[in-house]
C-alpha cells in the first residue's frame, strides 16, 4: 500500500511548473478564519478586558498565557507534521478550536458563570483558560498552513506568490474586522459594561461565520500537498533539528522574523490605546486607522504577487519596509494630540512598510527551507515560537510598566512620553532598524534557482 502512494506521489505534474491562480486563491483563503480573529485579538482584546474592569497587568496576563500556549503549539504541530503530514486535518482541527474557543474570549468569562463569582483572579483565570484554548487552535493552523507553501511547489516565484496572496487574504480579513468594528462602534450605544460586552460578542461572532466560510473555501479549492510525499519517497529520512541549527540563515532569518512580528504585532496590539488616550481621537478612529492600514497593505500585497522575485529583490523590499517603519515609528512617537490627523499619514506609511516586511520575510523563510521538505514544519513552527513567545513578554513587560507607573496617555510629548508612544512608535523603530541590519549580512544567492525567472501566476 505504501509503495502503492509512492507510486502515485511520483507521477504527480512537475513541481517546478508555476502554480495557477485559482490554487493561489485557494490557498490563501485558507488562513482567513485564523487572520480575522488575530486582528480582533491583537487589536482589541487588551481594550475589551481593561474596559469591563481589569487592571492592564491582568489583561496582559490573559494576552501572555495566549501567546505561551500558541508558542508551545507551534513547535508540537510542527514536529508532529513533520512527522506524519495531514496539513488539512491539523488545519480543521486547528480551526474548529478557534471558532469554539474566540467565541468564548469576547462571550464572557464562562469560568465565571460557572463558579458563580465574577472576582478580578477569577475572571484572570477563565479568561487565560480559553486565550490558552484560542492560541492553541491558531498555532496548529498556522504551522500546517505556512508550512504547504514549500509542499505545494518547488517553484521559488509560486511559493512568493503564495505567500503574497496569504498576505492579501489577510488584509482582506483584517478590513472585514475593522468594517465590522467600525459599524457596531457607531451603531451600538454604549451605557453599560454589559454593553461593552455585547459589542465586541457582535464583533466576534461575525468574524468568525465570515472566517470559517473561507475556511470551507480553502478546503474545497486545496489539495492535500502531494510533494512532501514525493520527496519521502526519494528520500525518507527525516532531517533532524541540529540540521537547522548549524546554518547561520536559520538563525538570521529567525531573527528578522521575529523581529517584524514584534514590529506589527506590539504595534496593533496598543493602536486602539493610542489614538484614543494619547492623540485623543474619535472613538470610531480605533477602527478606522487600522482600515487605512490594512488597505495600503492589502493593495501593496496584490502588487507585490506581480513581482519576478529573486533574493536580491527580496533584500531589498524588507529593507525599504523596514526603512519606511523607522520614518513611522519616530512620527508616532513626537506627534502630539493637537496635530492627530497627520496619524492617517502615518498610516498609510505604516500599511506599506506591513506589507513590505511581511511578504518578504516570508519569502526568506522558503528560501530558508528550498527543498529540505521533510523538516519545513518545524523550520516554520520554531519561528513561530519565538515570535508568539516575544510578542506575548514584550505586551507584558509594556502594559506591566503602564500599570506601575499609571500612565493613560500622553498628549504633549513635550511632557511626557507615555508607555503606549514607546509601544506604538519608538520599539518597533527600534526592531525595523535591526531587523535592517540583520538582513543586510544574510547571504541568500546560493538559494536562488532558474525558476525564478519563470512567469509568475502563468
Amino acid at each position: 500500500m505504501a509503495d502503492e502512494t509512492c507510486q502515485d506521489a511520483m507521477h504527480e505534474a512537475n513541481p517546478y511548473q508555476p502554480l495557477g491562480r485559482c490554487s493561489i486563491l485557494s490557498y490563501g483563503a485558507g488562513h482567513m478564519l485564523n487572520d480575522i480573529t488575530s486582528a480582533c485579538w491583537f487589536t482589541y482584546l487588551l481594550l475589551f478586558l481593561t474596559d469591563i474592569g481589569l487592571s492592564p497587568r491582568d489583561a496582559a496576563i490573559v494576552m501572555l498565557s495566549g501567546q505561551i500556549a500558541d508558542a508551545l503549539m507551534t513547535v508540537f504541530a510542527g514536529e508532529l507534521i513533520d512527522r506524519f503530514g495531514k496539513f488539512k486535518l491539523w488545519h480543521v482541527g486547528g480551526s474548529v478550536l478557534v471558532a469554539i474557543s474566540f467565541s468564548s474570549v469576547f462571550g464572557g468569562c464562562v469560568l465565571c458563570e460557572i463558579l458563580g463569582t465574577d472576582s478580578s483572579m477569577m475572571q484572570t483565570i477563565g479568561y487565560s483558560i480559553f486565550a490558552g484554548i484560542f492560541n492553541a487552535g491558531w498555532a496548529a493552523t498556522q504551522v500546517s498552513h505556512m508550512s504547504m507553501v514549500n509542499c505545494m511547489t518547488l517553484n521559488s516565484t509560486s511559493r512568493v506568490a503564495l505567500a503574497s496572496c496569504r498576505n492579501a487574504f489577510t488584509m482582506v480579513a483584517n478590513l472585514s474586522l475593522f468594517a465590522v468594528a467600525l459599524a457596531v462602534f457607531s451603531l451600538y450605544d454604549v451605557k453599560t459594561s454589559l454593553d461593552i460586552e455585547n459589542q465586541y460578542r457582535w464583533i466576534a461572532y461575525i468574524s468568525i461565520f465570515m472566517g470559517c466560510c473561507f475556511v470551507g473555501m480553502f478546503l474545497f479549492g486545496t489539495n492535500e500537498p502531494k510533494l512532501k510525499q514525493q520527496i519521502q519517497c526519494k528520500n525518507p529520512l527525516r532531517i533532524s533539528w541540529a540540521h537547522w541549527f548549524k546554518k547561520a540563515l536559520y538563525y538570521q532569518v529567525a531573527c528578522v522574523y521575529m523581529l517584524t512580528r514584534l514590529i506589527t504585532n506590539v504595534s496593533q496590539s496598543l493602536l486602539a490605546f493610542y489614538v484614543i488616550n494619547d492623540l485623543e481621537m474619535t472613538q470610531s478612529s480605533k477602527a478606522l486607522v487600522p482600515a487605512i492600514i490594512y488597505i495600503c497593505s492589502f493593495v501593496v500585497s496584490i502588487a507585490l504577487q506581480e513581482i519576478k522575485w529573486t533574493s536580491w529583490r527580496l533584500k531589498a523590499f524588507f529593507s525599504a519596509g523596514a526603512v519606511l517603519w523607522m520614518l513611522s515609528g519616530a512620527g508616532i512617537f513626537v506627534l502630539p494630540s493637537t496635530m492627530h490627523n497627520f496619524m492617517y499619514l502615518l498610516s498609510i506609511i505604516v500599511g506599506i512598510s506591513n506589507a513590505l516586511m511581511m511578504v518578504t520575510v516570508v519569502g526568506m523563510e522558503s528560501s530558508l527551507v528550498g527543498e529540505d521538505l521533510n523538516g519545513c514544519a518545524f523550520v516554520y513552527g520554531s519561528l513561530s515560537f519565538l515570535d508568539k513567545f516575544s510578542c506575548g513578554i514584550a505586551l507584558y513587560a509594556l502594559e506591566s510598566y503602564q500599570d506601575s507607573s499609571d500612565i493613560t496617555g500622553c498628549h504633549d510629548i513635550r511632557g511626557c512620553h507615555s508607555v503606549i508612544r514607546y509601544g506604538s512608535g519608538l520599539i518597533p523603530a527600534i526592531c525595523a532598524l535591526l531587523s535592517l541590519a540583520v538582513t543586510c549580512s544574510m547571504k541568500l544567492s546560493e538559494y536562488d534557482s532558474k525558476s525564478l525567472n519563470t512567469p509568475l501566476l502563468a
